[in-house]
């Protein structure tokens, strides 16, 4: 999609609002699984807080999307395929971590073996190394 200059500026607006409401709920989450891993905080706890901030999450990611489209990007460049490939893992990686925070709440947060405390190390990590790797695609893109 092509914009004019303000329709352009408030997509880079909204892009940025939603960066910061969708990964800043991404670190939100990932901190307090850092409390518990210290010990910190039970695991009923951090599942309790983080809960609802996965709405967060969605809603951030869905307005990236969405006002990314207005921003023009070239899909035709290697850099701006690698991010939207990125962003697929990461949408992937968050409809698992939802899953996996059910299981885990239906567990009453005492996890009953090692699986699902790798399964949310490698979910968290996946997490991180995604969202990380689009900002920085997203940065490097916006300097050209």
């Amino acid at each position: 999609m092509r914009a004019d200059a303000t329709l352009h500026t408030a997509a880079l607006f909204a892009h940025l609002a939603c960066l910061v409401l969708g990964f800043g709920a991404v670190l939100a989450i990932d901190y307090y699984g850092a409390l518990w891993l210290m010990g910190r905080k039970t695991l009923r706890e951090v599942l309790d807080f983080t809960a609802p901030l996965h709405t967060l999450v969605w809603a951030g990611l869905f307005g990236l999307l969405l006002s990314g489209a207005f921003l023009h990007p070239d899909i035709t460049s290697p850099l701006t395929c690698v991010k939207l490939g990125l962003v697929l893992i990461l949408s992937l990686n968050g409809v698992q971590a939802g899953a996996l925070h059910r299981r885990l709440r239906s567990l009453g947060g005492r996890p009953n073996g090692r699986s699902l405390l790798v399964r949310g190390a490698a979910t968290a990590f996946a997490s991180q190394a995604t969202w990380w790797g689009a900002v920085v695609i997203g940065f490097l893109n916006s300097q050209r």
